[in-house]
């Protein structure tokens, strides 16, 4: 996966880049209202609007694990004025799984800049009483096929993430996809499922609460809001390849537009009150780069993601 061959495209012959942006910008979610990416969006969404003189707006559209948000965006004018903002598994994984996407990712869509690093969550409802993987792990192979996993859909992170699980311990664990996080997240609570993975941010709330318990998170390192939660890595599972949020446009969108969003979003990642926004919602601020720099940066993941859902077999079913 290139994913950045537009970044040096001047395709976009008409657009006007010295009255850039004259008008509001949209920002198409690749996941749903109040979810992790929804958050994310909307704090680097409102410092933009002060910046560029125009309004952000954030429009979520949930689905398919981004790939109905990526589309859209693929399919929109390079103008500067549609945005995408994408976490890396609808970016990463999606050309698996749907091996005849309505799009081409690496073509259709130019990386932009990164927002935010970290891993995911599992987590389980209190009535289970696992307290670990090692919990969860030693039931599901007692209990074959009876215990279901959920995760915010095919393809998805998560679902990439237990599917390794099950290989790694040899567990029969039925795949429950969501379409959408907050209905996984409320489907965890009602104890509707009982075990999950979910993003970064939104179970926070429901396990300080007590309605969710933590059983371990991805990546390289613990995270900001979870650092009493050790990771997988730490229990035995080496699954150490850190996530991330994406900002990402059509191709032929003009490389000066590019660039000058590239240095704008990293710079108001930087600033104290976005910084202590995104590590309150559990994630790092990545370190700045180039566009160029960040498309790289995405070849390298794309080769560990990718590796492992063919190594697990993970397709479209």
């Amino acid at each position: 996966m290139l994913l950045g061959a537009g970044v040096n495209s001047f395709a976009n012959t008409n657009a006007n880049t010295g009255n850039w942006p004259n008008r509001p910008i949209r920002i198409i979610v690749a996941g749903s209202s109040g979810a992790g990416g929804d958050i994310f969006a909307r704090l680097i969404a409102a410092p933009l609007s002060e910046v560029l003189k125009q309004p952000v707006v954030v429009d979520p559209k949930a689905g398919a694990n981004g790939l109905i948000a990526c589309d859209a965006v693929a399919k929109a004018p390079g103008d500067g004025y549609t945005l995408l903002f994408a976490p890396s598994s609808a970016i990463l994984i999606n050309p698996v799984i749907h091996p005849k996407l309505p799009y081409d990712a690496e073509k259709d869509l130019v990386p932009v800049a990164q927002v935010g690093a970290a891993g995911i969550l599992l987590v389980a409802n209190p009535s289970t009483g696992f307290k670990n993987l090692a919990d969860m792990v030693a039931y599901a192979k007692a209990h074959p096929g009876k215990l279901a996993y959920g995760s915010w859909g095919t393809g998805s992170s998560g679902h990439l993430a237990m599917e390794g699980i099950k290989a790694r311990y040899g567990l029969d664990m039925p795949h429950a996809p969501y379409k959408t996080l907050t209905s996984e997240v409320t489907d965890l609570i009602g104890n509707n499922i009982s075990v999950g993975f979910t993003d970064i941010a939104s179970p926070i709330p429901h396990m300080k609460a007590g309605r969710l318990v933590g059983l371990g998170q991805t990546g390289s390192q613990r995270w900001p809001a979870t650092k009493d939660l050790p990771t997988l890595s730490e229990q035995g599972y080496k699954f150490e390849a850190d996530g991330w949020y994406g900002v990402f446009a059509p191709a032929g969108t003009p490389p000066e537009i590019i660039n000058r969003l590239n240095a704008e979003i990293y710079r108001l990642q930087q600033t104290p009150a976005v910084r202590e926004k995104i590590e309150g919602q559990n994630m790092i601020v990545p370190a700045s780069a180039s566009a160029q720099q960040f498309a790289a940066s995405i070849k390298r993941d794309a080769a560990i993601w990718q590796g492992l859902a063919r190594t697990t077999d993970l397709k479209e079913k």
